[in-house]
């Protein structure tokens, strides 16, 4: 009897040709440092094996491989027009009120202004509000406590992207 079942997610994963690899890993992370590393380590046996590795890789990003990650990143109010990723994760802030709209700006470029890059944060199930909060307890912080948050985020952000690309049918 065959089967006539799709692969899972982690199977077709391990099982995409290399540049199509590529490709959907550079959509989880902007960083090409990560995204090789995911890449050499296949094929996963478990998500949980495919989680390990990108924190694994997340820790030994650079500053200028961090970079190249929050570019991959809109600021938190203005998904990419069109990207269904972007306005996924920052659902919180669709239904905000303008006011509140308003302020994340304000806010977002004086982080920026701060920090040279933008305000990052695993926005998945978080309110407007709580990214509002987020942002002005964090502009205070250091350049360097800051990067360490920013990896973190990144970090979440990651797992929440590759665990939609496993699960997917």
């Amino acid at each position: 009897m065959t089967s006539t079942a799709k692969p899972s997610g982690l199977t077709r994963l391990n099982a995409l040709e290399e540049q199509a690899a590529r490709a959907e890993l550079h959509e989880v992370c902007a960083a090409t440092a990560w995204v090789e590393r995911l890449l050499g380590a296949r094929p996963y046996a478990t998500a949980a094996d495919l989680y390990g590795a990108s924190d694994a890789a997340m820790a030994e990003l650079t500053a200028t491989d961090l970079d190249e990650a929050m570019a991959g990143h809109p600021p938190i109010g203005r998904p990419r027009p069109g990207d269904p990723t972007s306005a996924r994760e920052q659902r919180g802030m669709a239904g905000a009120s303008e006011e509140l709209k308003a302020e994340m700006l304000e806010l977002n470029l004086a982080y920026q202004e701060k920090f040279g890059h933008v305000f990052l944060i695993c926005a998945t199930g978080r309110t407007g509000e709580q990214m509002r909060d987020a942002v002005r307890e964090r502009i205070g912080n250091t350049p360097e406590r800051e990067r360490e948050i920013v990896r973190t985020e990144l970090g979440r952000i990651n797992r929440v992207r590759l665990a939609r690309l496993v699960e997917e049918d």
